[in-house]
């Protein structure tokens, strides 16, 4: 039996985009596949409105760290999805890497005005990750990586 793949989800600072993808696709994907993600420039801490966010659609982040993508070299990874334009143009090959996607988002940690409005665009941009990074996890689940 072979080992189930391993999904990369990359960003520049690893504190919002990617983790909240990280955390939606490990549950769409539940035990099929190994879901991590990193940062090309990790900021080195969870943005506290992302675990917020999340945890408001039922997904518990605040346990994640802020890890750099050269922790992933030594490893096989399958898939890569970068998720900003900063760490799809730094993105190196992985061994075993068979696919790779770029979805971009908005950085909701560059969001200005009240912190009604900030919470908003962290929401915003939890929903649109929420629905690509689930209907991944769908396809992944039926066995299509790419």
């Amino acid at each position: 039996m072979s080992p189930k793949p391993a999904i990369l989800v990359l960003c520049t600072g690893n504190s919002c985009r990617s983790h909240m993808a990280e955390g939606f696709l490990r549950v769409a994907v539940g035990d099929v596949a190994d879901v991590f993600s990193a940062g090309s420039k990790p900021a080195g801490y969870v943005h506290p409105l992302s675990i917020k966010v999340m945890a408001e659609a039922g997904v518990d982040i605040s346990a994640h760290t802020s890890k750099h993508m050269n922790d992933f070299l030594p490893r096989r990874i399958d898939v890569v999805i970068t998720v900003c334009g900063n760490a799809d143009q730094v993105c190196p090959m992985y061994p075993g890497q068979v696919a790779r996607f770029h979805w971009g988002f908005d950085d909701p940690a560059h969001a200005q005005g009240t912190e009604e409005q900030v919470l908003n665009e962290f929401r915003r941009v939890r929903d649109e990750i929420k629905t690509k990074f689930t209907a991944y996890g769908i396809q992944v689940r039926s066995g299509k990586l790419g």
